[in-house]
């Protein structure tokens, strides 16, 4: 570092903080539970309240929207594309695809403001709602209105790993200290079964996404993973892999997925257009449908029960580390 640079940071940093002060304590004493400071949460729903100034509301020239990272996301951007044009079209205004390949990418776009729309991972979405301030619209639904998926933990067919105490010592791949089903759920599930923490009880690896789990298993690569029943699924309709290539080991309880929603201080106008935009787009026909081929619709998701059972996950999973 010159000398030059020595004097001169200080005196930056003096003047951001004067910059931020006055935010910093308007903001100090509103109620937010886990919200970040930036944030307030006087309804109690859990989610950020929009700002009370209207000179701080969002509002750009291009919305940009992101569905959760992937291994190729363009397959995603091109099963999004219709639901784009249509967005655009209740919005007015253009949109465009933001790919991410991970989850602290995504939720720091979205922190940033370069990220207004957005699909959250199940486990990632604690995290955008309390750093992010991401709110929660929708859920992706079959007819009868059912939405979730289920954590599974596989292994390659013929493994010696054949029920969750063979883990013990061994290898089990995960996704992404965020992710529901890729971490969290069954981090731990075998804690409060066999007692066993990550690194101590068995050996981990982060692969960054649910696909590169799978394809991992079944290349050789990861003795075990834990991923999400319905990224499984759409890899075999794809026929990316068989499911004679892998063998279940568990199964949980099904969970909420993906959410879809916007940043907290969007447009009015433009928020309201987006929701819109989920709960009434027809997929007949569309590459959202030929993808997701277990739901055909969006449903109204509340943030507070819908995500309760998450949260408790979480907060086991954090008492893990302790």
């Amino acid at each position: 570092m010159t000398e030059r640079n020595r004097h001169i940071r200080p005196i930056l940093a003096a003047l951001a903080a004067l910059v931020l002060l006055p935010f910093a304590t308007a903001q100090q004493d509103c109620p937010r539970g886990e919200l970040d400071t930036r944030f307030c949460d006087v309804d109690g729903d859990m989610l950020a309240d929009p700002p009370t100034d209207a000179s701080q509301y969002v509002r750009p020239s291009t919305l940009v929207f992101t569905y959760a990272p992937t291994e190729d996301p363009a397959v995603y951007q091109g099963a999004f594309a219709e639901f784009m044009d249509y967005l655009s079209e209740k919005t007015g205004l253009p949109v465009q695809y933001f790919p991410v390949r991970s989850y602290a990418a995504q939720i720091e776009a979205m922190r940033a403001g370069r990220l207004h729309v957005a699909g959250f991972a199940a486990g990632a979405v604690q995290e955008g709602v309390n750093m992010a301030g991401f709110h929660p619209m929708a859920l992706m639904a079959a007819d009868d209105g059912s939405f979730g998926y289920e954590m599974e933990i596989i292994v390659k067919r013929g493994s010696d790993i054949e029920e969750l105490a063979d883990l013990a010592g061994r290898q089990l791949a995960f996704v992404s200290p965020t992710s529901n089903s890729g971490y969290k759920a069954p981090a731990a599930l075998l804690y409060a079964e066999l007692g066993l923490k990550p690194d101590e009880g068995y050996q981990t690896a982060f692969s960054g996404g649910h696909d590169n789990s799978i394809l991992g298993v079944v290349n050789g690569d990861y003795e075990a993973a834990a991923i999400a029943s319905t990224v499984l699924r759409r890899m075999v309709n794809r026929e990316v892999l068989s499911l004679d290539d892998l063998e279940i080991i568990y199964t949980s309880q099904t969970f909420p997925s993906t959410a879809y929603g916007a940043v907290y201080d969007l447009d009015p106008e433009l928020y309201a257009a987006v929701r819109e935009a989920f709960l009434t787009f027809d997929w007949e026909g569309t590459a959202l449908q030929a993808e997701f081929t277990d739901v055909n619709r969006w449903v109204p998701v509340d943030y507070a029960t819908d995500w309760e059972v998450l949260r408790r996950i979480a907060a086991a999973e954090a008492e893990i580390g302790e």
